[in-house]
């Protein structure tokens, strides 16, 4: 069954057509019956639409869904793009975040591309990259949240790119890259540093990292953090982290000392002397 309304015109007046303020088109727009849609009889008979509030409610939701479709559309393309095409992914969302006039990201991109073709192992450590920021820290929603959004993340990659220059005697551009990248992201990572992988950078605002400093693996780097020199000693004067140490917000590690493998260092931390393997250790730490 459904409701429909005749095409004739009504010929006796009714309550409605005798109302001074409704057309004699308004009252056919409210004369329905009920049929059946098999009924052949019926031959001049048509649906009737009326514009409820409803319909519009229910076309704005239609609406509301079909952005967040697209959204979503969105970043699956570029999660696949990532799995297909990782190198260009990575190298266009970079030379966008760090770009200006003078440093167009078409001329970042190339540089970016470059090296990370020529080099494979810096895939390999974004990849556990990504898998540390999901499975260390409890923000981060998704692996594309992380590739899109994790400032830290983005600063260590850029940096693999820059070490990757500076490691072929390219210092200008190197030092160019690490430039902008303490201007965007307020993460100084000077490019004879070297970084191992799955490295996560949390917040990492503030974070300092020497040329002669060592990152092993799957470290945990809270914001503030600074691995520097003492100012006493040249050469070979920053400190060497280990594999798996967590270094809490707003530290300090100075010299040429190591961080044994495991180790935790408090937040707000002053270290000055070395830290053996697995060990907790907070406060001012100095060298006697």
């Amino acid at each position: 069954m459904a409701a429909c309304v005749g095409t004739s015109r009504i010929t006796n007046p009714s309550q409605i057509s005798q109302h001074p303020n409704m057309s004699q088109h308004d009252e056919n727009h409210f004369r329905y019956d009920f049929v059946d849609f098999h009924d052949e009889n019926r031959e001049s008979s048509e649906f009737v639409d009326f514009p409820f509030e409803e319909e519009e409610e229910e076309e704005e939701a239609e609406k509301e869904v079909g952005a967040l479709w697209l959204k979503m559309k969105e970043v699956g393309a570029l999660w696949l793009k990532m799995k297909q095409e990782q190198e260009s992914a990575l190298a266009n969302h970079l030379s966008i975040k760090l770009c200006i006039s003078s440093l167009p990201s078409t001329t970042l991109y190339d540089i970016f591309m470059a090296v990370l073709v020529e080099d494979q192992g810096i895939i390999g450590a974004v990849k556990e990259d990504l898998k540390a920021a999901k499975e260390r820290d409890p923000a981060c929603i998704s692996n594309v949240h992380c590739f899109l959004n994790y400032k830290g993340f983005l600063a260590c990659q850029a940096h693999r790119v820059a070490h990757n220059l500076w490691s072929q005697g390219r210092n200008v551009l190197a030092l160019l890259i690490q430039n902008r990248v303490s201007e965007v992201f307020a993460v100084d990572i000077h490019p004879g540093a070297k970084i191992g992988s799955g490295i996560l950078f949390d917040h990492a605002t503030g974070v300092v990292v020497g040329e002669t400093a060592v990152i092993g693996n799957n470290v945990s780097i809270l914001h503030n953090v600074t691995l520097g020199g003492t100012g006493k000693a040249s050469g070979d004067r920053h400190p060497k982290i280990g594999d798996g140490v967590l270094i809490g917000a707003g530290t300090c590690i100075l010299g040429n000392i190591k961080i044994g493998d495991g180790a935790k260092i408090g937040a707000g931390s002053v270290v000055l002397r070395k830290c053996h393997r697995g060990l907790l250790r907070w406060g001012i730490l100095l060298d006697w």
